[in-house]
């Protein structure tokens, strides 16, 4: 079952922090945004706005940076394609590149040819992964905490970095050195913690600087002390804001339990992404403004905010 989960919120009688602010504060903090974890369309997953969309719409709100996820194909190209075409709009389109099943799994190749198109980010297995599908099996309401595919896809092949003694798999090394070469960043994507500690151990080893843990709580199964030990090795750590977005159908967690996550990840290290984009949810924007208020209500000043919704993800990315 999926741990450090409380019972659902009932979002009917959790209401929005945003009636609490002038529309104009939070567009004024939302300036400068970075969206890493952006789930535009076209996909296999039901989405209800697509990457010229979610361009326009961050581009209207002077957002600097959206990093597109799909879980099944890298966005690379379509946000190379993005940019040459959109570039007057002022916002950066990026992607990376997802170790799944139709990327070929933990695939060098993919890596390569990723890398070699702009891609700024390689997620290890999320969909895929042993961790993932584990937790699908067991939770009986798995398919009402997260999106499912319009149509019923192959059966996926179970996917770790780590072999059956425990060791990292030499492909994995192979594909860490790649990432370090290029100093782009590694995500833990959907593996366990216990497989996320000795990835980054090794990555760090090979020279890899930039980790990232998404949604350390959800699925990954990490602890507040293990994230407190992940910021130690120099993870950052994003929390999706689909988690904590009345409305959302996955709006799993309160604000205080967001405010316990930035404290163990403290605000230097935690960042916030929409994780949002999925038919019959806010859009990525109205996200952004949601969480900014629920923080305005934990007393977090507006500079660190700004550090949750950009500072750390441009850091993490290497924008100017």
């Amino acid at each position: 079952m999926v741990k450090n989960i409380p019972n659902r919120i009932n979002s009917s009688s959790d209401q929005s922090a945003v009636s609490n602010y002038d529309d104009a504060l939070l567009n004024d903090i939302l300036i400068g945004a970075v969206d890493l974890h952006c789930h535009s369309g076209p996909s296999v997953m039901p989405r209800c706005i697509d990457h010229i969309q979610v361009m326009k719409e961050g581009a209207a709100a002077k957002m600097k940076a959206i990093l597109i996820k799909d879980h099944y194909y890298s966005a690379t190209p379509v946000t190379e394609l993005l940019m040459n075409h959109f570039q007057e709009l002022g916002v950066q389109m990026l992607s990376g590149v997802p170790l799944n099943n139709s990327t070929g799994g933990i695939n060098r190749f993919a890596v390569d040819h990723g890398i070699k198109l702009g891609a700024k980010l390689i997620w290890m297995p999320t969909f895929s992964s042993r961790n993932h599908i584990a937790h699908h099996k067991s939770d009986k309401d798995f398919e009402k905490k997260f999106p499912t595919t319009k149509e019923k896809m192959l059966t996926p092949v179970e996917l770790g970095v780590l072999d059956d003694n425990g060791r990292l798999l030499d492909e994995v090394k192979f594909i860490l050195d790649m990432i370090a070469e290029a100093d782009i960043v590694l995500s833990g994507g959907h593996l366990h913690i216990s497989e996320i500690f000795p990835l980054f151990e090794e990555a760090k080893k090979r020279g890899v600087k930039k980790l990232l843990v998404n949604h350390p709580s959800y699925l990954i199964d990490a602890t507040e002390d293990e994230m407190r030990e992940l910021v130690t090795m120099g993870a950052y750590l994003e929390h999706s804001m689909c988690m904590f977005v009345p409305g959302s159908k996955f709006h799993f967690y309160s604000p205080k339990n967001l405010d316990n996550l930035i404290k163990a990840g403290t605000v230097d290290r935690t960042i916030l992404g929409s994780d949002l984009g999925q038919v019959g949810n806010p859009t990525p924007i109205e996200g952004f403004k949601n969480v900014i208020a629920t923080c305005l209500d934990l007393n977090y000043s507006q500079t660190d905010i700004k550090k949750m919704i950009s500072g750390n993800a441009s850091d993490l990315l290497g924008l100017d």
